[in-house]
């Protein structure tokens, strides 16, 4: 969770040139973050829109001050995105040195969320309040939805690197032939089924290539394990 930078020129015991004097005092306690993060889900499990939450009805409903909020997000926006992500399923942790395994971890992470959002009415209206909130939606695709993206590129480049996947082709547009199916299932057609295989079929599928085979393939190839989706 971040936290507003001090400006040095509020402190005139500061010398010019010099930065912030770190800041002093009992430490940030977990529990008020905790109670702030529940008093926005509480709000917003009451019926409450994000339009309608302000800093000082989220204040109130944790038990503390407006202060304490700020001190620890420059304003609801962070604030909202903060909450959006301890709802949300946590993000999975790769092993930074695997490619397609590392590329198969992320795909199911983006299953499972999908699964969440669809069982989850709070998750649901949270999302679709959001988009009709420019500055927090640009937030939100910025400190979550882009670093994520940034992972797969980053299995995908492993892939490639490891000899796993060709090295003659686009690293991003792999890297959307990967994520474009299970982004199809999970946001638009919120009816496609998410099945526990999904993710292994949509790698397997195009491994295997979509082109029909040669007389010759079908048969000496040997028969894939996994279905196409």
């Amino acid at each position: 969770m971040r936290q507003a930078a001090q400006n040095p020129a509020q402190d005139p015991a500061r010398p010019p040139g010099q930065g912030p004097e770190p800041r002093r005092g009992r430490p940030r306690s977990a529990a008020v973050e905790r109670a702030i993060l529940d008093a926005v889900v509480e709000l917003l499990e009451a019926g409450e829109t994000l339009d309608g939450l302000s800093i000082e009805r989220i204040a109130r409903t944790a038990g503390v001050g407006k202060a304490t909020i700020y001190r620890r997000w420059n304003g609801k926006e962070e604030l909202f995105v903060d909450v959006l992500r301890d709802i949300e399923p946590a993000d999975p942790t790769v092993s930074g040195t695997a490619g397609l395994d590392d590329l198969r971890v992320l795909l199911e992470s983006m299953r499972t969320r999908g699964l969440a959002q669809r069982s989850s009415a709070l998750l649901h209206n949270v999302f679709v309040q959001m988009k009709k909130h420019p500055r927090l939606w640009t937030e939100y695709q910025s400190t979550v939805i882009a670093p994520r993206r940034v992972a797969m590129l980053a299995a995908v480049q492993r892939a490639v690197d490891a000899g796993e996947l060709r090295d003659d082709l686009d690293v991003e547009l792999m890297d959307d032939l990967f994520l474009g199916p299970m982004l199809v299932r999970t946001v638009h057609r919120p009816d496609a089924p998410l099945p526990e295989d999904l993710a292994d079929r949509i790698i397997g599928t195009l491994l295997q290539g979509l082109a029909p085979r040669s007389v010759n393939q079908q048969v000496t190839a040997v028969e894939p394990t996994t279905a196409p989706v």
